[in-house]
């Protein structure tokens, strides 16, 4: 009599594990089978966003181990390049130096921008460092405006530049923008503006 007890309490502990064992297996698999459902809507929203407002590009030839640097300007701001990497509107999201620490193989710098407050914004190139001694480099630059409200950002200035000797500073656009984040028409130059070192 007492085995046929011990018997009865070992099969209901083993019914009890069993129970709760598919009990924890059903909500898990319930709530694997949602997630993919939950707010699927904004996900999607999201990644068909364009980071950054204003997006500064700089290419230079893959083959080339040149260091070649990008420097941006927003108003009222502090110019924004491989030794001050954030202001309060340009961060420099990669800065590259050639074939050094680069896994990449690709030679481009480029800059996101918080916002797109009115006025005069300013691009630059500089050629930090060029041990081949290969002349002219040629970058091309690209500048790309999402405005507010709007999902995909639309290129309004490309220019293409050959640097010539290694410290060359060059200014690529000086253009202004409007309240609306409009190219104001007439207001792209180039006339030299040093960024490089400047603190203000």
């Amino acid at each position: 009599m007492r085995d046929f007890e011990l018997f009865d309490e070992e099969s209901t502990s083993t019914l009890f594990r069993d129970i709760i064992m598919l009990a924890l297996a059903g909500f898990v698999t319930l709530v694997m089978l949602l997630l993919p459902h939950i707010n699927p809507k904004a996900v999607a929203e999201e990644s068909s966003k364009s980071p950054g407002n204003l997006t500064v590009e700089l290419r230079w030839p893959d083959d080339l181990n040149a260091d070649v640097d990008l420097w941006v300007e927003a108003p009222g701001d502090v110019p924004v390049g491989y030794s001050n990497k954030g202001g309060q509107i340009f961060n420099l999201l990669r800065d590259d130096l050639g074939d050094t620490a680069d896994l990449t193989g690709l030679n481009y710098e480029f800059t996101y921008s918080r916002g797109v407050p009115e006025g005069e914004y300013a691009v630059n190139v500089h050629l930090y460092r060029n041990p081949t001694g290969v002349y002219p480099i040629p970058t091309t630059v690209v500048v790309s405006l999402k405005k507010p409200g709007f999902k995909s950002a639309k290129q309004i200035l490309v220019s293409k530049l050959d640097l010539t000797h290694q410290g060359e500073e060059s200014t690529v656009f000086r253009f202004n923008l409007d309240q609306k984040a409009n190219l104001v028409a007439g207001s792209v130059h180039n006339l030299p503006k040093k960024l490089r070192n400047r603190k203000s």
